[in-house]
């Protein structure tokens, strides 16, 4: 008996020394929130995930239009909010987009939101990004898959004609940039002429003797200034009136 309480006084110490011993930052671990891993998102699926759901569905009556692209688009918003507040104008550019992840994303970024048009800008960056494998084809390939589904969804689908570019600042290794975008241009027309979808150019506007952007109209050669974006916001909405009196 006299040898259990001695064992349990000493279990007691040990306890108590124990406690006063190891520091509070092991006794109560905080637990440390895992990091969402986006590896997968190839398509950047998650960037407009959110304000796609706070955005709802379009009120009775409204003529919504979706701008689907790559930074032309991004970017237009960020140097012209003006021209998309008060409008049911909805900006959906991702930078750098090549045009298969502008195909992942027209599910969720179009389809979903119940637009009544779609302006599907795509192709640049397929040619800047000099992987070796792009063709007019296979950039056509994407935007027609991508039209298709617009018409199957009755949303109007409008096609653009490249701005233009004379060099890529950032990749210097594309050579006769200018000919290709003015190529890959004619066969979306050729195309959209096909299929009876309308045309938005955002070639002519901008071009200068070089079949590159007018250096005041542009911040790289590349992307248009505000002054371009104006520019661009007169042949867009021309397209657009025209896109709602097309009866395909």
């Amino acid at each position: 008996m006299k040898f259990k309480i001695i064992f349990s006084l000493i279990l007691i110490a040990t306890t108590n020394l124990y406690a006063q011993v190891v520091p509070d930052s092991l006794k109560h671990t905080p637990q440390v929130p895992v990091k969402e891993n986006f590896a997968d998102d190839w398509a950047a699926l998650s960037k407009y995930k959110k304000e796609n759901e706070e955005l709802g569905l379009p009120k009775k009556g409204e003529k919504r239009v979706v701008f689907l692209g790559s930074s032309i688009f991004e970017f237009w918003k960020q140097k012209d909010p003006g021209f998309f507040a008060g409008r049911p104008y909805i900006d959906r550019g991702i930078s750098g987009q090549i045009s298969p992840q502008l195909l992942i994303r027209f599910r969720q970024d179009v389809i979903d939101l119940k637009p009544k048009a779609v302006i599907i800008l795509a192709g640049s960056n397929d040619i800047a990004g000099n992987t070796g494998h792009v063709t007019n084809k296979s950039i056509l390939d994407c935007i027609a898959s991508m039209a298709e589904l617009a018409k199957k969804h009755h949303i109007k689908v409008i096609l653009c004609k490249y701005v233009p570019v004379y060099e890529y600042a950032w990749n210097k290794n594309i050579k006769d940039a200018s000919e290709k975008i003015i190529s890959l241009n004619k066969a979306i027309v050729a195309y959209a002429e096909k299929e009876h979808f309308t045309v938005v150019d955002y070639f002519t506007p901008l071009v200068d003797e070089r079949n590159g952007q007018k250096a005041e109209l542009t911040v790289d050669g590349v992307h248009p200034n505000l002054a371009g974006y104006k520019l661009m916001e007169v042949v867009t909405e021309v397209a657009i009136k025209q896109a709602f009196k097309n009866r395909y």
